[in-house]
């Protein structure tokens, strides 16, 4: 039996579809179904790699967990990774097929519908349910004829649409009623309900509008959604970066004494910052993003983080000062980390001579470790299991000044850079598995003091004990007494998952929702 499907699309970006499909998987799964998310195309530098080394955008992973299942590339079959003004890298199927402009990826629009199609008749042929997600907002006249994400999915997967509107921002109702304006009436049709997402206030205030609102559009407010900071679900995209409880750029409201104070070099091109979002449910911690020198102050920790245009992104730091206020930090005794990009710009040189990445092919690097990277054309895509190699952090006269954790390490790598070691370097992790295959590869390099740290694997921070021992170490530097494994926040995704259905569930009309999709839950168990 082919699934049911349901879709929600927005009345532009960041308006809240990725957090309501996690949701419904959620809710969904609870019921007892077997349901699966789907994203046709994304648009995204924070992506992540399955078991079998593809790679898909964040949000599908959040909702592949929420559902209960393990993500597979099936769920967001294109993925497009921007590297510039006006070009992606496209990844189909968790693979890389190259880079293209914006005009090239609308001239292969066939192919790429065909791609989608054939990932969710797969999917559909193993749930009850498919939960699919729009892509920015269906009305967008200019490209609406390219469309493989929005009303042409729905339209294939006879799926009624669900319209989320982002009532922060303000003017939403206008948002709502010019949305279905640009629709045909097919699609208009297609559209059985709205979702008001992100209201603070009064909700005696809020109700005349939303009646006005019901008789002048014929469909239904489902429910509106308070704004809420207390459920911590993976981001998507940069642009969340904005709306999260990180602080930007603060050079007021410093952090306290007894805080540990992180800084993130805030890349125009950054990718994965998820690495970065465990440190918000620590305690005592203050994490910064910060794009320009005079921010970064004299922070505990500096994490270079990754990038989708390495050499591009180095060029931007040594412009802005960063690059030499980094230098000059680390020489003073601030703890530098590298992830990724990140971990190639610490060393002394980059070279791109095949344009793999970018159109200069060579850039010094920041010189912080003795290693040199050269890209290359292939991509790598793992998931790993690792350890922390013998170092100058497992020294005895080191110990109380750094860390040392002889537990495995989780993670995974998405790099098309090979980094040498040079002149006797040490290697910051021993990776023991790659895809569930085991290997014995050395991976990122160490400073001679320990003191910069390089590497390729995305999420260690989210390992416990790594976290814990890289969080004590920054307080004993600072003179600040250790905290026990008790006193750590644990990451508690099903939590989380849980909370967020609770709250969908108290707001928004489900049983609406369950007639949309015509679904009676004991027909289907």
């Amino acid at each position: 039996m082919k699934a049911r499907a349901i879709m929600v699309q927005g009345t532009g970006s960041d308006v809240g579809k990725s957090i309501l499909v996690c949701a419904l998987c959620r809710i969904f799964r609870q019921e007892g179904l077997k349901v699966a998310p789907f994203k046709a195309q994304n648009m995204s530098n924070n992506s992540y790699v399955t078991i079998d080394g593809r790679e898909m955008g964040r949000a599908q992973v959040a909702q592949a967990e929420a559902a209960g299942l393990r993500p597979a590339a099936e769920m967001n079959p294109i993925l497009l990774k921007p590297t510039g003004n006006n070009g992606s890298q496209i990844i189909t199927m968790g693979k890389p097929i190259g880079h293209m402009t914006a005009n090239e990826y609308y001239g292969n629009k066939d192919k790429m519908l065909d791609i989608a199609k054939d990932a969710y008749s797969a999917l559909s042929e193993q749930y009850d349910i498919i939960v699919i997600e729009g892509a920015g907002s269906p009305a967008e006249i200019n490209i609406k004829d390219n469309d493989i994400v929005n009303m042409k999915i729905a339209e294939i997967a006879d799926a009624p649409v669900i319209l989320v509107t982002d009532i922060e921002r303000g003017g939403s109702f206008a948002w709502i009623v010019g949305t279905l304006e640009l629709l045909n009436s097919d699609e208009r049709e297609r559209i059985c309900g709205i979702i008001i997402n992100k209201f603070r206030g009064d909700m005696g205030i809020l109700e005349p509008g939303i009646e006005m609102l019901e008789e002048r559009i014929g469909k239904p407010v489902l429910g509106v959604l308070p704004y809420f900071t207390d459920i911590n679900i993976d981001n998507e995209d940069s642009v969340c970066l904005e709306n999260s409880n990180y602080e930007l750029q603060s050079t007021s409201g410093k952090p306290s004494e007894d805080q540990i104070d992180i800084v993130v070099i805030r890349l125009p091109r950054i990718s994965n910052f998820t690495d970065f979002d465990i440190f918000k449910r620590e305690k005592d911690i203050c994490v910064r993003f910060v794009d320009n020198a005079q921010s970064i102050g004299k922070p505990d920790l500096i994490i270079i983080p990754g990038s989708k245009n390495t050499i591009g992104d180095l060029k931007f730091i040594k412009d802005n000062s960063i690059a030499d206020t980094i230098n000059n930090l680390a020489k003073n005794g601030t703890m530098v980390i590298g992830i990724c990009g990140g971990y190639q710009m610490l060393g002394k040189e980059i070279r791109d001579s095949e344009n793999a990445e970018s159109k200069i092919t060579q850039i010094k690097g920041l010189g912080l470790i003795d290693a040199e990277t050269v890209f290359m054309l292939q991509k790598n895509t793992y998931q790993v299991k690792a350890r922390m190699s013998e170092s100058p952090l497992s020294r005895a006269d080191l110990t109380e000044k750094y860390f040392n954790t002889k537990c495995d390490i989780t993670g995974y790598e998405i790099h098309m850079g090979e980094t040498e070691r040079l002149n006797g370097t040490l290697p910051f992790l021993r990776i023991i598995e790659r895809s569930d295959k085991e290997v014995c590869v050395d991976d990122g390099a160490i400073s001679d003091d320990g003191n910069v740290i390089g590497t390729y694997v995305h999420g260690i921070f989210d390992n416990d004990e790594f976290r814990l021992e890289l969080i004590n170490c920054l307080r004993r530097k600072k003179g600040l007494s250790p905290i026990q494994p008790e006193d750590m926040s644990k990451l508690d995704k099903e939590r989380q998952y849980d909370k967020l259905a609770d709250l969908f569930r108290k707001h928004i009309r489900m049983d609406l929702i369950y007639g949309l999709i015509n679904t009676n839950f004991t027909n289907l168990h």
